[in-house]
């Protein structure tokens, strides 16, 4: 039996007790493990199945081709922000976009501290640290803009130019880009309410040229409607 430490990103429920879990760990990257139980009507546990909420898994040897089973698991940092919406629309999308884009993804232990800094944030009320978690997520996959001293950020080339290239990415949100790129402290960076909408587009766009078979959340909507 071994242990791993993880952020649970999705699951699923499987038949009438069991789940599906899909989490990013600290040792092997994204996992996915069967739960057996975890909706019995004893079972108090299952309040713990929460997006990104870190978790400690206690799993089984495998058997054959199927997925690991986690025997127990207990959480490792309790977070009290699921009761706040905005935060908890924030979570749910950020759990959505990282269970599409992590699914290939080894041990990165980078990522690993982003989600940690990120959940941080978001325990002080930052309602835009998914802008910038975002982006910082590009920069640990290396597909992040390159800085220049030009003013419009070509989302196709991921370099700045001196002519605008895409209608979205105008002087004001490619300028935002380039702070949050250059910034030691981006989370310190104020983004203003009427450019959240814009930014969180040509965050999507440029995602959807750099990364493979990139897809829209579905829960974009939703975001959308609550920073509204």
């Amino acid at each position: 039996m071994n242990s791993q430490n993880g952020f649970l990103i999705s699951y699923l429920k499987y038949g009438e007790n069991d789940a599906v879990l899909h989490c990013f760990t600290e040792e092997d990257g994204f996992q996915t493990y069967f739960l057996k139980g975890i909706y019995a009507k004893r079972n108090k546990k299952k309040a713990l199945l929460l997006p990104l909420n870190q978790l400690i898994f206690s799993l089984n040897p495998i058997k054959g081709n199927g997925i690991q089973t986690v025997s127990k698991f207990e959480l490792i940092k309790n977070n009290d922000i699921y009761t706040d919406i905005k935060v908890n629309t924030i979570i749910f999308f950020i759990s959505d976009f990282l269970n599409h884009i992590l699914r290939n993804e080894s041990k990165n232990l980078s990522i690993c501290w982003g989600i940690e800094e990120f959940i941080n944030e978001l325990s002080q009320k930052n309602y835009q640290a998914h802008l910038v978690f975002l982006i910082k997520i590009l920069k640990i996959q290396g597909v992040s803009p390159l800085i220049s001293d030009k003013d419009f950020l070509d989302p196709e080339t991921g370099t700045f130019s001196s002519t605008i290239n895409h209608q979205l990415f105008d002087n004001t949100i490619s300028l935002i880009w380039k702070s949050i790129l250059l910034s030691e402290n981006p989370y310190d960076i104020k983004i203003h309410s009427s450019f959240r909408k814009e930014f969180l587009d040509s965050i999507l766009i440029y995602y959807h040229y750099h990364i493979t078979d990139f897809k829209t959340p579905t829960s974009l909507e939703v975001i959308q409607e609550i920073f509204e």
